[in-house]
C-alpha cells in the first residue's frame, strides 16, 4: 500500500485509464495548463499533450455539449468542473441529453462519460458555492452518481466510472483533495452500488457518504466510551444505492440514523428511511433518524456554518434517541 492524497488518486485513476484507452481524454476550465483548479489533473498535460488534456473556456454548456457528443461517437470524455455549482449551468447536457440518450435513441448510442468536480460545503464560499447535489442528479435514470469518501474509493470508483458505458456524475468534496489515506499498488476497481462497512458494531448503524463520514467516525469514538457499539455504512454510490448491505446491517443492529451532508427535503437519506421502513421493519426496534443540514441556503458566517451542518452533538443526539438513552 501506499499513501496518497485525495487528489493524487484520482490523478492516478485517470491517467492509469488514459494510458490503457486513448478513447479517453479530459476536459475542463484550467485542467490543462494551471494543472486543475485542485490540482487533480497534475502533469497530466505533460503527458498526453493538448489534445487530450484540454483546456476549455468558461462556458459549461458548451464544453459538456461537446463531451457528450463525442461520447455518442466513441470517445469516453471525463468533464471535470471547477464545482458542481457551476454545472447547473450544463444540467440540460446532463440531464437531457446524456442521462436519456440510450432510450430516446432505442439504444443505438450509448453515452460513457464521467462529469466530476469539487461538491458540496466547503467554508466561507456563500450559498451559491456550497450546495450538495447528491439527491439532485440521483433523482434522474439513465445517471449513476458516486461520492468517494477516501483516497482509495476515489481511484477505484474514478477508474470504475471510466469504464462503464453510462453517464457517471462524481461528486469529489473540495475539502477532501488534500486528505490523505492508503491506496493499494497496481490495478483496482471498485464496482459502482456496492455499499463499504466502514466500521463494524453492534448497537446501531450509522448510514452516510461522502466527507460527512468523518463525523460519523468521530462521534463514533465519542460513543464508544459510553459503551454504544456504532457500525458505519458508506454507501460510496446513491445511484444505484446498495441496499442489502444496509439491510443486513439493520437485521444486526436493528437501529438506523441517516446522517447527510445536504438538505432534508427529497433527500438520498430520506430514500433510505423510506426503504428501511419498507424492507426492513420488522427488524426496526425503533425509528430511523435522519441527521442533515439545516433546511436554509448556506450562510458565510462561521458562526452559522457550524450550525448548518450536521455535526457530533447533533449526531449523538439523535443515535441516543433511537437508542432511548435521552
Amino acid at each position: 500500500m501506499k499513501t496518497l492524497q485525495y487528489r493524487e488518486a484520482l490523478n492516478e485513476a485517470m491517467s492509469e485509464e488514459m494510458r490503457r484507452d486513448d478513447k479517453v481524454f479530459l476536459l475542463g476550465e484550467e485542467v490543462a495548463e494551471y494543472n486543475g483548479a485542485y490540482k487533480v489533473s497534475q502533469g497530466m498535460l505533460d503527458e498526453f499533450g493538448a489534445k487530450r488534456v484540454i483546456d476549455t473556456p468558461i462556458a459549461e454548456l458548451g464544453f459538456t455539449g461537446i463531451a457528450v457528443g463525442a461520447s455518442m461517437n466513441g470517445l469516453r470524455p471525463i468533464v471535470e468542473f471547477m464545482t458542481w455549482n457551476f454545472a447547473i449551468l450544463a444540467a440540460d447536457q446532463i440531464i437531457n441529453s446524456a442521462a436519456k440518450m440510450l432510450q430516446m435513441s432505442g439504444g443505438q448510442y450509448n453515452c460513457p462519460i464521467v462529469f466530476r468536480g469539487g461538491n458540496g460545503p466547503a467554508g466561507q464560499l456563500g450559498a451559491t458555492h456550497s450546495q450538495s447535489f447528491e439527491s439532485f442528479y440521483a433523482h434522474v435514470p439513465g445517471l449513476k452518481v458516486v461520492v468517494p469518501s477516501t483516497p482509495y474509493d476515489a481511484k477505484g470508483l474514478l477508474k470504475a466510472a471510466i469504464r462503464d458505458n453510462d453517464p457517471i456524475v462524481v461528486l469529489e468534496s473540495e475539502r477532501l483533495y488534500g486528505v490523505k489515506g492508503e491506496v493499494p499498488e497496481g490495478e483496482y476497481i471498485i464496482p459502482i452500488g456496492v455499499a463499504d462497512v466502514k466500521r463494524k458494531g453492534t448497537d446501531i448503524t450509522i448510514v452516510t457518504f461522502g466527507k460527512i463520514i468523518s463525523v460519523a467516525h468521530e462521534t463514533a469514538d465519542v460513543l464508544a466510551k459510553e459503551g454504544i457499539s456504532c457500525e458505519i455504512i458508506d454507501l460510496r454510490s446513491v445511484r444505484p444505492i446498495d441496499y442489502g448491505t444496509v439491510v443486513e446491517s439493520i437485521k444486526k443492529t436493528n437501529r438506523c440514523v441517516v446522517l447527510e451532508e445536504s438538505w432534508p427535503l427529497a433527500s438520498i437519506s430520506s430514500e433510505i428511511a423510506y426503504h428501511l421502513q419498507r424492507y426492513a421493519f420488522d427488524h426496526l426496534d425503533a425509528p430511523v433518524q435522519r441527521v442533515t443540514q439545516t433546511d436554509t441556503p448556506f450562510a458565510f458566517s462561521p458562526t452559522l456554518i457550524d450550525e448548518a451542518l450536521p455535526n457530533v452533538a447533533r449526531l449523538s443526539n439523535a443515535i441516543k434517541a433511537t437508542l432511548y438513552r435521552n
